[in-house]
């Protein structure tokens, strides 16, 4: 069983895992044999954080209870407020998620986190546009690493820029194993254009309508 840590913590962005946080806990696009998942919100503290938008939210859990594992997903959200010491420790359970063969998936703010914490020196990546890393990172080393595309994988780390929650999310979905093939384009090629032909499409690659 998949167990998938979102990372919550003040000032979160929270369209940046609007699609992702719906569609895992909807779970009305799963496949019929979709992998079984558990999702906890997860932070340094367990009292209520405040995101940007103002919503209040209140953790599932707190860091020592992440197991770290191949099958450990740990999310982390951009937010104004990662420069903070207090996020020092979901960084170390990063990397000893990366370390374990889980997957680790950060957009925005929080690729910037892993550059400073030396995660992305080797590894495939990319963020907020060339430069950027370098400009907040001075122990940034991962220039040749460095890729200009909306989201990077390599392997079990998945990078995005701020502009590109919809594909992160399609990453995500797609290392996760839950939706079908032509459910998951369907999905992407329909909240990235808003055909409704494509929505009556998607809905025929469903259980329910016996495919």
């Amino acid at each position: 069983m998949k167990q998938i840590y979102i990372y919550v913590m003040d000032t979160l962005a929270d369209w940046e895992i609007g699609y992702i946080t719906a569609e895992l806990h909807s779970r009305r696009f799963f496949k019929d044999n979709a992998p079984d998942i558990t999702i906890h919100t997860v932070s340094y503290t367990s009292q209520t954080i405040t995101t940007m938008g103002g919503l209040k939210v209140t953790p599932d859990c707190t860091l020592e209870r992440i197991t770290v594992n191949e099958d450990a997903v740990l999310i982390l959200p951009g937010a104004d407020t990662w420069q903070q010491p207090e996020h020092q420790a979901v960084l170390r359970y990063a990397q000893q998620i990366l370390n374990a063969n889980g997957t680790v998936a950060a957009i925005c703010g929080a690729t910037l986190a892993l550059a400073s914490s030396d995660m992305l020196n080797t590894r495939n990546h990319t963020s907020n546009g060339p430069g950027f890393l370098d400009m907040f990172s001075p122990n940034y080393t991962g220039q040749s690493f460095y890729q200009d595309q909306p989201v990077v994988r390599d392997n079990n780390l998945i990078t995005a820029g701020s502009t590109d929650a919809l594909r992160w999310s399609k990453a995500i979905l797609e290392t996760l194993d839950v939706f079908r093939d032509d459910t998951l384009a369907l999905w992407y090629t329909f909240f990235s254009e808003g055909n409704p032909n494509t929505f009556y499409a998607l809905m025929e690659t469903l259980p329910s309508k016996g495919h």
